[in-house]
């Protein structure tokens, strides 16, 4: 299963909480938490990360927080 259509089965199960079973909330809440736990950061453009640093400084943040901004 791609992470799409698992991000897709999480988002129509939190429609549909109701109708969900204990079991199949245990089975996607520990697939979530497997790929969390194996996520990788992000791999920029030399420039790239470069500018957000910079950004960062200047707004007093750390990158990773503001990366999680402009994403999120």
């Amino acid at each position: 299963m791609s992470r799409h259509q698992f991000v897709h089965e999480l988002e129509s199960t939190a429609d549909h909480i109701a109708d969900a079973s204990r079991a199949d909330l245990q089975v996607l809440l520990r697939r979530a938490a497997l790929l969390l736990r194996n996520v990788g950061g992000i791999s920029l453009d030399p420039r790239t990360d470069d500018v957000l640093t910079d950004l960062a400084a200047e707004m007093g943040t750390a990158k990773p927080d503001l990366v999680e901004t402009i994403v999120g």
